[in-house]
């Protein structure tokens, strides 16, 4: 390629990405590891009008990077995050729903040898169907089996790949051989850059309401700690004064002092029975309920005399 054409593209490259950072907030830094393009022109149709997806050279992004960060300091936050086979999605629309879009793009693939799992690999017990001469292969990787009805079955199931261990080649073979295609391939969102901050993306999954409790809570400890140390701030201010307010009554019912708000109170203390309002009510409300059980009694009927007191008055 003529070096003319090669600086053409790298100048096209940085005025894309510079025309995106200008343009859009927020940006997700994806990992494109094992997604074809096929795959990708389809994530690209599925968040048509919602995100651009912009892919490059890791060397090529630092530079451009780096050039822009002299008029825009908060894209060096991006620097750190340039590594691997990843990828730009700019969006300026909701963080959350274009995030479900994103991963929502998957398409199930075999194990490859040599590929390292994304999660774990369970191969089911059952029968398999196939024939009993390949029973040394399923004894070779430690699977359980027997002969039914002349095919191989699985005796339970068999934990064949742990998440994050490579496939060897023996136990790809049997999963194809199984017709088991146990991974899914697409982006996978690694960080989330929005107006200059960079964030994992499982803070998205936090609900409002932890968000809140987490808050007041920090916003007693502050009040808590404040109040103690006798060092004013926003949140204990209403704490200090109720304090000094019940201090300031406490003084005004200790002395000859009085002021608005301690009227009703030294009116109270001066005359206790006013304390006793509402007692007449609960008194009358006691009353009509004895009277009312008394009432009852009095309709009960007397208990005929018994046998043995009608033979006493015989024999008395």
């Amino acid at each position: 390629m003529p070096k003319g054409d090669n600086r053409t593209k790298k100048a096209e490259y940085f005025g894309k990405l510079k025309s995106l950072l200008e343009e859009y907030p927020s940006i997700f830094i994806v990992n494109v590891d094992n997604v074809g393009s096929n795959q990708m022109h389809q994530i690209r149709h599925s968040l048509r009008g919602k995100a651009i997806i912009l892919m490059g050279k890791n060397t090529m992004v630092r530079r451009a990077l780096k050039t822009l960060i002299t008029e825009n300091p908060q894209h060096d936050k991006l620097l750190p995050h340039v590594k691997g086979n990843i990828g730009f999605v700019f969006t300026k629309g909701d963080l959350k729903e274009t995030r479900d879009v994103i991963l929502s793009n998957r398409v199930r693939a075999p194990a490859k040898a040599g590929a390292v799992a994304p999660i774990d690999v369970i191969v089911p017990g059952g029968n398999t169907g196939m024939e009993p001469g390949k029973t040394s292969f399923f004894q070779a990787l430690g699977v359980p089996t027997k002969i039914a009805r002349g095919t191989i079955e699985i005796i339970n199931d068999v934990h064949l790949v742990k998440a994050g261990g490579k496939v060897g080649p023996s136990e790809a073979t049997l999963l194809n051989m199984l017709n088991i295609s146990p991974f899914t391939y697409g982006l996978t969102v690694l960080q989330i850059y929005d107006n200059g901050t960079t964030f994992h993306p499982s803070v998205l999954d936090i609900e409002e309401s932890t968000l809140i409790d987490n808050f007041m809570s920090s916003v007693k400890t502050v009040a808590a700690i404040a109040l103690q140390i006798g060092y004013p701030t926003v949140v204990s201010a209403p704490h200090s004064l109720i304090n000094a307010y019940k201090n300031l009554l406490a003084i005004s019912v200790a002395t000859n002092y009085t002021f608005p708000g301690s009227e009703k109170i030294k009116a109270y203390l001066a005359d206790p029975s006013a304390f006793a309002v509402a007692a007449p009510v609960a008194e009358t409300t006691t009353t009509t309920t004895a009277k009312k059980e008394d009432a009852a009694s009095a309709k009960e009927p007397e208990p005929e005399d018994s046998d043995d007191d009608m033979m006493l008055d015989i024999f008395g």
